[in-house]
């Protein structure tokens, strides 16, 4: 169906040349998923925009072919261009907030391919819109309809995006990273869609992402990028199972799972991917390879056949075939006292939180609603303790996390640190206090201030405390950097400067300069490759253990929180639903909710990956219009009249774990002799 021959792609940026591009060739066969993977600016994303005939400005192709079912796109004038994509081939991009167009309604920009490809009348074509957008799952399609991309969940947007790419029903379909940054349970949802809309259109699909889990369950086969190469390919369970490259292999070796040892550090690959600017000399991946030799720094390797069918790699020293021991650092066991003293004041202490936001009512006699983003939520965090908050896009963890640090304002409830509340004090009385709750938030590039130095963003927190002499300051920012692995020559240098993972951990820093009790980290990791995660995530909890640090990690990436937190809260609609020691909740989940997300995470073993998975399913309730009773009851199996009557309360499942639920999947410690419906009857 697409066969790409010895693409190269040179971008012009003054004097400055950048090649994301160089040498790539693949073969996508008809109705077969071809899942792309690499870390950011491998030349993933370059060479799906080249096929669409969409680079950015100042690009050229250099060389190559790409074959479209025996049409030849290099060289293609516009408007046969336009006549090809968006209608036989097409694309689902990155971020659908900013593919979308704010100022249009979605029934609108779902119909508008059919009007210029079909030349339909916009009631067919708008028709046609709403059929589509039933089958990808949107609920009530003929009310969205009217709606704009604002007024839409993420979910709900990437699905959006995907009817508007499907509804010429294409033969070729490219998703560049299609569910990066939705929670487990979405994702699993519209990749299963992408595959069922797949078979039933007859089309073939490029993948690209940097998720191995998501490739090992949904991809035939996979090709693996590194600076602008392909450097491995072959049928999926052949790559996994018998991997040739070395990078391939580190790739595989830093992914964080739901069975890793806590006591271990994650690997990670040293360095930094190579600049797509620099000189291509040899096997890019040299410098951060354990296996390299001169041969690899001065000869680029050819491509060679690996041990299945279709199976090619370009490595000297291929993996399996050189012994390369990957070990990985155990931790120091300095767990604090205070953890394990049931005991002692707590450091945080979360009591019956709840936070409203007014929604403004329609028409003159409307009724006054409110969102419930959060719903009377408790705990506790000790000294040095890590709290992890799990749940999907939506559950209110986000405005848990800002309720915390005093950033937002609870409707009732308290917070209350070392013993005294926080809540609901003025900004003087505040002041102090807020220095010891900090927040590492979840986009390092926004939170940055484009317009400051790193010198000047690390030393601002200690300037508005009044801390420490101009000098002094600047001495911390040093110190700062390099606690986070950093070295001084950045403090000169603005955030668009660094890579993802280096404001991240700039973020982390600021986080740290003045030395606070409790640290939120807002997803800290979702938007970052595979090998720069680990090496925050290792960071972090580095930090974590030398300091003595209280944490609360949120994350919809379940695999993160059990490497990072010792007890984890399951969030659902602004409710905790489960409550426990992190390894005790992950092996014998209680809640019906929980099990359901575990068995979404994508696993990163094309067997495990072909295992049925009881995940959950249906949409999120709407927190304008909670269900009574039990608030995941719209979408539990277990669900009875009980569940519509009574909301459950935590009760205790173990020593430290507790559930909200009528019917654990675990049973409760003290159980009664009168059943559940009895009690409601009585």
């Amino acid at each position: 169906m697409l066969t790409i021959r010895d693409l190269s792609v040179e971008i012009h940026r003054g004097d400055r040349t950048v090649r994301p591009v160089t040498g790539v060739d693949l073969v996508l066969h008809r109705g077969e998923t071809l899942g792309i993977v690499g870390e950011t600016g491998s030349g993933k994303s370059m060479t799906g925009l080249a096929v669409m005939g969409m680079l950015p400005s100042g690009s050229t192709v250099t060389s190559g072919s790409i074959d479209f079912d025996g049409t030849e796109l290099i060289g293609l004038g516009a408007a046969e261009y336009r006549a090809l994509r968006g209608n036989d081939i097409s694309m689902v991009f990155q971020d659908s907030m900013t593919s979308l167009n704010p100022t249009r309604s979605i029934g609108d920009q779902v119909a508008e391919p059919l009007r210029l490809h079909r030349a339909m009348s916009q009631r067919a074509a708008r028709a046609r819109a709403e059929e589509m957008l039933a089958l990808v799952g949107i609920p009530h399609p003929a009310e969205r309809m009217g709606d704009f991309p604002h007024q839409l969940s993420g979910g709900m947007r990437q699905r959006v995006m995907i009817a508007m790419a499907l509804i010429c029903e294409p033969r070729v379909l490219i998703a560049d990273e299609p569910t990066t940054a939705l929670d487990v349970t979405i994702q699993a949802e519209i990749l299963e869609l992408l595959g069922r809309l797949k078979e039933q259109l007859g089309m073939a699909m490029i993948l690209v992402t940097h998720d191995m889990g998501v490739v090992a369950r949904h991809a035939d086969r996979v090709g693996v990028m590194y600076g602008g190469r392909l450097v491995e390919t072959g049928k999926t369970a052949d790559l996994f199972h018998h991997t040739r490259h070395q990078y391939t292999h580190a790739l595989l070796s830093s992914i964080p799972s739901l069975a890793q040892d806590r006591d271990l550090e994650l690997f990670s690959i040293p360095g930094s991917p190579p600049d797509p600017a620099s000189p291509q000399i040899g096997c890019r991946f040299a410098p951060r390879c354990p296996a390299a030799t001169e041969q690899c720094r001065v000869e680029t390797p050819v491509s060679t056949n690996g041990p299945g069918e279709d199976h090619t790699f370009a490595c000297w020293n291929p993996a399996q075939e050189t012994a390369v021991t990957i070990t990985s650092r155990r931790f120091p066991e300095s767990e604090p006292e205070s953890v394990a003293d049931a005991a002692a004041t707590p450091r945080l202490q979360v009591v019956d939180l709840r936070k409203e936001h007014p929604v403004s009512a329609r028409g003159l006699f409307g009724r006054k609603r409110s969102v419930k983003a959060v719903a009377g939520v408790s705990f506790t965090v000790q000294t040095g303790e890590a709290f992890g908050l799990v749940g999907e896009s939506g559950c209110g963890k986000s405005t848990l996390g800002r309720m915390l640090v005093a950033l937002d304002r609870p409707t009732s409830g308290q917070v209350l640190l070392d013993g005294e509340p926080i809540s609901g004090l003025n900004a003087r009385r505040l002041g102090a206090r807020r220095a010891k709750l900090q927040m590492m938030f979840q986009d390092s590039h926004a939170s940055l201030d484009p317009k400051m130095r790193i010198d000047d963003i690390l030393r601002e927190p200690l300037t508005i405390q009044g801390i420490g002499t101009a000098a002094e300051r600047t001495e911390r920012a040093t110190e700062l950097l390099a606690s986070v692995g950093l070295g001084s020559s950045i403090l000169e240098r603005y955030p668009h400067e660094l890579s993802g993972g280096q404001r991240q951990r700039i973020g982390l820093a600021r986080a740290l300069a003045l030395d606070p009790d409790v640290l939120v980290a807002d997803e800290p990791v979702s938007a970052l490759d595979v090998s720069i995660r680990s090496q925050v995530l290792n960071l972090m909890r580095t930090i974590q253990l030398d300091r003595g640090l209280s944490s609360v990690v949120i994350s919809h990436d379940l695999a993160v929180v059990r490497y990072l937190v010792d007890r984890v809260g399951v969030m659902y609609l602004g409710t905790l639903v489960e409550v426990g020691e992190t390894a005790e909740v992950y092996s014998h989940p209680a809640h019906p909710y929980t099990a359901g997300l575990l068995a979404a995470v994508p696993v990163a073993d094309p067997d495990a990956a072909a295992a049925p998975a009881e995940r959950v399913r249906g949409e999120l309730p709407s927190p304008l219009d909670p269900p009574s009773g039990c608030r995941f009851r719209t979408r539990c199996p277990l669900a009875t009249e009980l569940c519509a009557a009574v909301e459950p309360t935590l009760e205790a499942v173990g020593s430290d774990h507790e559930v909200a639920c009528h019917f654990p999947l675990q049973p409760k410690i003290h159980p009664t002799d009168v059943t559940a419906d009895e009690a409601v009857l009585s």
